[in-house]
This record gives structure tokens, sequence and C-alpha cells, in this order.
């Protein structure tokens, strides 16, 4: 059985809203843990629990219990009395820092694994591989059998959290290091290897340093099991239909049996082995891989929340509310994403001009004060993966920090780096990538489901038009398609066009500073060395009026589509992106319904 990428959903409440949402929390998914337990009982069989990591950052309750540094780390209760056999890491188990990780490991009674990931220095290196040494009925006796476990993240986490891990860790390519772990495995007379790999199913070759490996990773000798993570997909699951090497019926890949339990303790993935011993050792004679979801499919309720669990949580739940209860300041106006890809987004604006009256201090006076100063941000809820209730919806009114919370998710850091002309054009390309190409056919979907939203970077203090009717000039990993592919229009600075050898004073978060996203010409871009400031504090200030407003919020709408002649393009998004659709007058929305997953359909016309 298998966890991935809970993100410290424990609960099964959204705290940006304030309500319950019974579709997640770990407290449902331990009832599922229990109940397949149980199911196996009467078996004798042996069962085996992982998490394939993302557990520790994600919701306000993870920075609350993070920011405690308990000494009794919520999750790592939770793994205890659930008694789990194995914890794989993810990139964002990273997000707090190494010390942070090391003491909620401490916590932990099973073996914490990262197979790719060391440690630089003196300090004490983390566990690579588990051997658990079990026993199995076979034949009316119980016999030992060896499982290894090993554990990989991407090696691009080294890149997403320098600021935590620069110096301090170094991140291996997945396959080099998944072969290296295997053969120790093997000389270690391991019966089964079990892959927790927290990594996405996408490319199907074997190149060097892959964020998403997964296929790859099944295709080695040695590997028996899988359990993958980290695109918050799921497997057995429809959205990897047609993928290479992947049987999305039955959760195989290459053959061998893989689960990808969703998201946010959504699904709890079940692999069944049938084993036998042949040739002086236990071999996989038969598999089956399932999920089980917290709301089943045709069920009019989700499973119980298990009580022990929903206690072991109260307390870090009720101290996590109070704290995102706090009131911090007021807006005039609602502010959501619901449109952030087609239309002005209130929230981003606010979230730029907080950025840059926190960098413009600090750098007046210096050689770089004088640039025209831009700022960049990007959606981070926008449904997607996380589903039609994923976006920010923040009503006029009071803010208090939840609110903060809903219009910043990540624990980012401000950076500043100086870009030329040319590095902004082909920034704001790799952004519209984002979107399909919309030809003369109508109805065509507005973004590409395989494009992330949170990389959809809008660079306010510019004005620029983006063409759809042009291909992507780079494709999802940062590759150049061509010259003559170009999206960006009309790009200007002060009414003047951009030209590329112009210098622009971007304020942008860490992620993006660091080239994450592919986007490399940002991180090529000249780095300006800045004290520690998370961007969520810096947006809390600067609604309570502890920073000065900047021009930028009253800045004109940096973006908009061109216009196509009258051509359509669907646009998918939250029901509730009903209550504001006069925002999207100029395009003559005309509602389509809702898709089977619950995303509202709205044609636009460009």
């Amino acid at each position: 059985m298998a966890t991935s990428d809970v993100h410290m959903n424990v609960t099964g409440f959204d705290y940006y809203a304030d309500r319950p949402d019974p579709r997640i929390g770990f407290t449902r998914t331990a009832h599922l843990i229990r109940q397949a337990r149980q199911e196996v009982v009467e078996h004798e069989a042996l069962t085996l629990l992982f998490d394939n990591g993302d557990s520790l950052q994600g919701t306000p309750f993870g920075d609350w219990a993070a920011e405690c540094a308990l000494d009794d780390h919520p999750m790592a209760q939770a793994f205890n009395k659930l008694s789990y056999d194995a914890v794989g890491l993810g990139n964002h188990d990273f997000s707090f820092g190494l010390n942070l990780l090391d003491r909620i490991a401490d916590q932990i009674d099973c073996p914490v694994i990262c197979s790719n990931l060391r440690r630089v220095g003196p300090t004490p290196p983390l566990v690579q591989s588990a051997i658990l040494q079990r026993q199995v009925q076979y034949d009316g006796t119980a016999q030992p059998i060896r499982i290894g476990v090993l554990s990989v993240l991407p090696p691009q986490t080294a890149q997403w959290e320098a600021h935590r891990l620069d110096g301090q860790a170094e991140v291996e390519d997945i396959l080099t290091s998944a072969r290296h772990m295997v053969g120790q495995l093997q000389q270690q007379d391991c019966d089964i290897v079990v892959a927790l790999a927290h990594s996405g199913l996408v490319e199907a070759q074997a190149v060097e340093n892959l964020e998403n490996a997964t296929i790859p990773l099944a295709a080695l000798d040695g590997i028996d099991v899988l359990v993958a993570g980290h695109t918050h997909l799921t497997l057995p699951g429809d959205a990897h239909a047609g993928m290479t090497h992947v049987d999305h019926i039955r959760g195989r890949v290459h053959g061998k049996p893989t689960v990808m339990p969703g998201f946010a303790g959504s699904h709890l993935g079940v692999i069944d082995l049938t084993l036998e011993v042949s040739d002086g050792g236990w071999h996989i004679v038969d598999s089956y891989a399932s999920l089980r979801s917290v709301w089943p499919e045709g069920s009019a309720d989700p499973v119980p929340e298990a009580p022990d669990m929903a206690d072991l949580f109260a307390n870090g739940h009720a101290r996590t509310r109070k704290r995102a209860a706090q009131p911090v300041g007021r807006v005039d106006a609602p502010l959501h994403s619901y449109f952030s890809f087609c239309a002005p987004d209130r929230g981003l604006a606010l979230l730029a001009a907080a950025q840059a009256a926190a960098l413009r201090p600090l750098l007046a006076g210096t050689e770089w004060g004088a640039l025209p100063m831009i700022s960049a941000t990007a959606p981070a809820k926008f449904g997607g993966r996380a589903g039609p209730g994923y976006y920010t919806d923040v009503p006029a009114g009071e803010i208090s920090m939840r609110h903060v919370a809903d219009l910043h998710v990540f624990p980012n850091e401000l950076r500043a780096v100086v870009a030329t002309g040319a590095q902004i054009r082909d920034w704001l390309e790799m952004s519209a990538g984002l979107y399909n190409q919309v030809t003369g056919d109508q109805g065509t979907p507005l973004t590409d489901p395989q494009r992330a939203g949170h990389n959809f970077d809008i660079l306010h203090g510019l004005s620029y038009q983006i063409d759809l009717s042009q291909p992507a000039r780079f494709d999802v990993g940062g590759g150049f398609t061509g010259p003559a592919n170009a999206r960006i229009r009309n790009l200007a600075s002060d009414s003047r066009p951009v030209t590329d050898t112009q210098n622009f004073l971007v304020a942008l978060n860490n992620y993006r500073a660091s080239g994450g996203g592919h986007f490399t010409m940002v991180a090529e871009a000249q780095q300006i060395t800045l004290p520690s400031l998370r961007i969520r504090d810096i947006l809390r200030d600067y609604l309570a009026g502890k920073l000065p407003r900047d021009p930028l919020e009253q800045a004109a709408p940096p973006f908009s589509l061109a216009p196509l002649g009258g051509a359509t393009a669907v646009l998918e998004t939250g029901p509730g992106a009903k209550a504001h659709l006069h925002e999207l007058a100029s395009y003559d929305p005309h509602i389509l319904g809702k898709n089977e997953a619950g995303f509202l359909r709205i044609a636009l016309t460009l």
C-alpha cells in the first residue's frame, strides 16, 4: 500500500476557504489503510505501507507545524501510528530546510529514504535505501523475505530548493542512482525491490536528468514494484491512457505493477503480489494494482475519518485555523484566479506590487536602482490536476492570513535579477507556451494540459500581446522549437518598444530565479543577492500598510490575447467563475457547461 503527495492535507479541510473538503485528507486515507489491512488478515498475507514523498509542505497546517519546530510533528506521529514501513522523500519535503527535515525524520520510526540526494560536508547523510526483513506464510510455514526499498526524486530539486540546499546537498540523476542502488540491494540478497519514485510518467526515453522518469525507471532490470508521484495524477487511471509502455487500466509500466495515488490524500495505492519460491528465492508470479479513493465513485458520501487520527491532528488544526483568521487589511474588490490566463488578475497584480515595494528600498542608490522595475508573478492555484475547486477566491472586504496564503501558496523567497530585453522576450515566450495554438477551428481548448499553470509568468510593468495563431517558441522542457515561432507581439516598456539590449530589474521568486520550470533564460540572467525575505510575509506587510503602495499596483494590465478574427477557444475553470463572468465581456463568453471533472467550460471569442 502506498500514499503520495499528501502535502500536509491531513484533516480534509480547505484552510484558504475555511471549510471542510471531504474529497481529500489523510484522516480518510488512514481509514482506507486500515480497511485494506483488515481484508488480508484472514489470508495471513504480508502487508507493507509506504509513503512516496511531499508529505510535509503544502497547506497552512504544514507551515504552522514547520514554524513551531515541534518535537512531535503531526505527520511523524501519523506515520508511526499507522506503522509505515518506509517513507520516501519528495522535493517539497526540503522546502523548510535540512535541519527541520532531520528533526522530523528522527521522530519517524521507520526508515526515511532518499537514494539520489546526498549531503555535502560533515553532516550525517540521509538514508539511501532500506532492507525490510519480514516473514511470509508459504506452504503452511513462515518463511523469511527481504524487500529492498529505494527512493528517488527529481534532480531539479537542487535547483528548485537552492536557497535551502546550495552548498549542503547534491542531487544525482534518477536513473543513474537507481541502477547503482538496485545493484547494491541485489548484492545484499533482496528478493523484491520496490522503487518509491517521486517522479511522474511523462518521458519514455532514458535521458539524463529527467524530472519525470518513472517510465524508463520501470524498464531497469531488478526493480519489481513502483510507486510514482510528483505530478498529482492517478494510476491506474485514464490520465495515462495511450502512453508508451504504460497499461493505464491494470496499472503496469513496462509490465511492472505501478501505482500513482493522486494528491492531498485523495487515494490509497494498493498493489497485490502473488509470490512463489523457486531457485532459492522469492519471485512474483502475478500482480494487481488498484487505487482506493476517499470518495469512491458512485458513492453519496466519502469514507469516514479515522477518529484517532482526527484527534491526533485536532490541536494543530485548531491552531492553524486561529492563525489563519488573524486580520491583515482590506481589499476593495474580489481577488480570484479563475481568469488568470485570459483577463487581468487583481490578486497577481497586488502580489507584483508587493514584491516591487519590498525590492525598491533594498536597491535604492545602487547601480541597479535606476533600472526600469518589473515584477514577475504566476498563479499558484489554477485548477489543473488539483481539481475545479483549486482556485484563489478572496472576497472584497477584510483580509486575513488565510487569504494571504490563498494568494501565495508556496514558502518562496524574494529574488531579483537583471534581465536583458532579449531574455525578457524569451521569458514571455516560454510562459506563452501554456496555450494551445488556435487556428481557424472553433472550440480549441485554450491551454495545454501538459503545461503547468504555475509556469505562466506575467511580467507586470510591461505591455504585450500573445498571438495564439503561432506555435510555441519553446517546448515543455524549454527546448527551442524554431526561430520563426513567436507569440509575443508589441512588447513595450513605458509605451516604448523593448530592445534586446535594454536592462530591466525584475522582482521574482526563488523558484523562477533558479530557472525552475525550465526557464533557462531566467537562470542565465544576472542574479542580485538579497536578504532572506519570504514573499508571503511581504504580501502580508503590503496589505497591512507596512510597505508603501507601489506604482505597479496602478499599472495597466500587462498582457492581452491578440484578436484572431473571431476564432473561439474554450477556457476550463472553476464553477465559482460564474460570479465574475462580466470580467470576460470583451470575449463575448458563452457557458458550455461542465466537463466530467467538474470544470466549467466557457467559449471565448478571440
